[in-house]
């Protein structure tokens, strides 16, 4: 069974960065989609960044093109989210999900998702 840890939130002001990690067991990294996605109070979850397989694929929701990274460190299991320029409307738990599947592109859509991580709280003060 594949288990996602996440860690790195915190609070940091507007303007600031944190680094999100998501640690993959059960399962090597180099066989799994991997997301991640943000839910702040009261709204959905939505879609942040995904990226496939081979890393070879990455697609951003708008609103963090630019701002924010996804990478993956298949020898260490685990999958990043550099966030940069950060503002109050990025305040949400952020949650890495999974899906071990072979895809050309990598999957935004809440649903394409197997699993997911507890999340952490980003928080950003303005």
């Amino acid at each position: 069974q594949v288990q996602l840890v996440e860690s790195g939130g915190g609070l940091v002001q507007a303007g600031g960065s944190l680094k999100l990690s998501c640690l993959v067991s059960g399962r090597t990294l180099n066989v799994l989609g991997m997301g991640w996605f943000r839910q702040a109070p009261g709204k959905e979850r939505e879609f942040v960044a995904c990226v496939n397989w081979n890393g070879a694929s990455t697609s951003y929701a708008d609103s963090v093109k630019g701002r924010f990274t996804i990478s993956r460190d298949d020898a260490k299991n685990t999958m990043y989210l550099q966030m940069n320029s950060l503002k109050p409307g990025d305040t949400a738990v952020y949650y890495c999900g999974q899906r071990p599947l072979y895809a050309a592109d990598c999957f935004r859509a809440l649903g394409d998702y197997d699993s997911w991580g507890q999340g952490t709280q980003v928080t950003v003060s303005s």
